[in-house]
């Protein structure tokens, strides 16, 4: 799948470009060439399904698609086709496009646990506008976030308690506290502190664990109590855990809740869905102040719309949801017994919701180790696999995760050798992959 003498002089030289035009190298900082091995970090010409091509025609099986953007596969037909059939009618106009209020109207029969909506082009702008309407709402200044989920927004009340916080006021971060995730008594005892100045408890629902029994109805009620708006990033977990999230899931309904990435299959558009009585507000049907909710130019675009609609049906009528959890189990049981054969079972771990599959890579103390991510890493590329994570696409077939299960198989037989020595550097050929959030270079 991968040429026997893997080195990719193509991508190396499009990389340079990049980073002489782009900073960063990339348009999201998550696909930057520090996430990958030194000299192979592929640029990509196009993909079809579960698979990608790079700039040097090598042929790979990809996880975590787009950012866990792309669940169907790329170029899926009932999507492509329902965006050719919008081509020719325009993108955008000076009022709202009918494919508006039908866009809407699909989703909510999706997410009956939502009563409105607004579309926009990325999760950001979505959340931060959850956060906005919450301090609208409650006449509070302070935003309670779980500590222990990666990402919620570019903007300055979340990016500056990160170690990325470069150019943020610290008045605008000391605006955002944290709690841990699955711990009620936690949260609870941070509400008791700032009484009556906290807006909204905002947290995925779910990530690599499950919530623990109780603990998102505690979270329901503590925001009641207290007064709040609980919101849910369903960014990941929306389509993926059900149709209609992990609301629908779990059976716990937020105030508000904000979807993305699966939602278009990679184009782009995300959601702000929630309470009448709180999307409302901005709205033009009240008499309280008005809140600038969400006003984007291409918020609307009609390709994106045509997109989500395909998509959420597609959900619902060939129940990709369950399929997503088949291919996750079957991937998952594979690598666990590929890391067991070769020894490292204690190493090289699967974790998360078998639709959000996710792999760690521990060192001989049992250690997250960048370094040892980096050997996995190495070895599945070379093996024609591309995966930062094991998120798997609808569009998987029985010989890919086969043969990602045997590309892993050798990528562990790899990982017991450096193991057995002691020191992962020999197989590393360059400097270890980074984490994205950190405060130098």
């Amino acid at each position: 799948m991968v040429a026997a003498e893997f080195s990719l002089p193509r991508s190396r030289a499009a990389n340079e470009r990049l980073h002489d035009l782009v900073p960063g190298g990339a348009h999201t900082y998550a696909k930057g060439d520090d996430q990958y091995p030194a000299g192979l970090a592929p640029v990509i010409s196009h993909g079809h399904g579960a698979h990608v091509w790079d700039v040097d025609g090598n042929r790979y099986i990809e996880y975590g698609s787009g950012l866990r953007s792309v669940s169907l596969g790329h170029a899926h037909p009932r999507v492509t086709e329902a965006v050719r059939r919008e081509l020719d009618r325009g993108a955008n106009f000076v009022r709202p496009s009918i494919l508006e209020v039908e866009a809407a109207e699909r989703f909510l029969a999706t997410v009956p646990t939502a009563e409105m909506v607004k579309f926009a082009k990325n999760g950001s702008d979505a959340t931060t506008a959850a956060v906005r309407l919450a301090r609208a709402a409650t006449g509070r200044p302070l935003v309670a976030v779980c500590a222990d989920h990666p990402f919620f927004s570019v903007d300055d009340w979340f990016i500056g308690t990160t170690p990325m916080s470069a150019g943020i006021p610290a008045a605008t971060s000391d605006l955002t506290v944290t709690f841990p995730y699955g711990d009620l008594a936690a949260a609870e005892d941070l509400l008791n502190r700032h009484r009556d100045k906290i807006a909204c408890l905002l947290l995925e629902p779910a990530t690599h664990t499950e919530p623990p029994p109780g603990y998102l109805s505690g979270l329901r009620e503590l925001a009641d109590r207290h007064g709040c708006v609980l919101v849910f990033d369903e960014m990941i977990t929306g389509l993926r855990w059900s149709e209609a999230g992990a609301q629908g899931l779990y059976g716990v309904v937020p105030d508000l809740s904000t979807f993305g990435k699966a939602l278009g299959n990679g184009f782009a558009v995300s959601a702000l869905a929630g309470r009448r009585a709180l999307m409302e507000q901005g709205g033009l049907r009240h008499s309280r102040d008005r809140v600038f909710l969400l006003s984007t130019t291409h918020g609307a675009e009609t390709h994106s719309l045509a997109a989500a609609m395909a998509v959420l049906t597609t959900y619902v009528e060939e129940s990709i949801t369950a399929r997503l959890h088949h291919l996750g189990e079957r991937l998952a049981a594979g690598v666990r017994d590929a890391a067991a054969v070769m020894g490292v079972a204690d190493h090289v771990l699967v974790r998360g919701r078998a639709s959000n599959l996710v792999f760690a890579t521990l060192d001989e103390n049992h250690q997250p180790s960048q370094h040892y991510r980096t050997l996995f890493l190495r070895q599945l590329l070379t093996g024609g696999v591309l995966a930062p994570s094991f998120v798997v696409s609808s569009a998987l077939d029985d010989a890919d995760i086969a043969h990602t299960v045997d590309a892993v198989a050798q990528a562990c037989a790899v990982y017991r050798k450096a193991l057995d020595a002691g020191d992962p550097a020999p197989w590393l050929a360059g400097r270890p992959v980074k984490p994205v959030f950190r405060r130098r270079v």
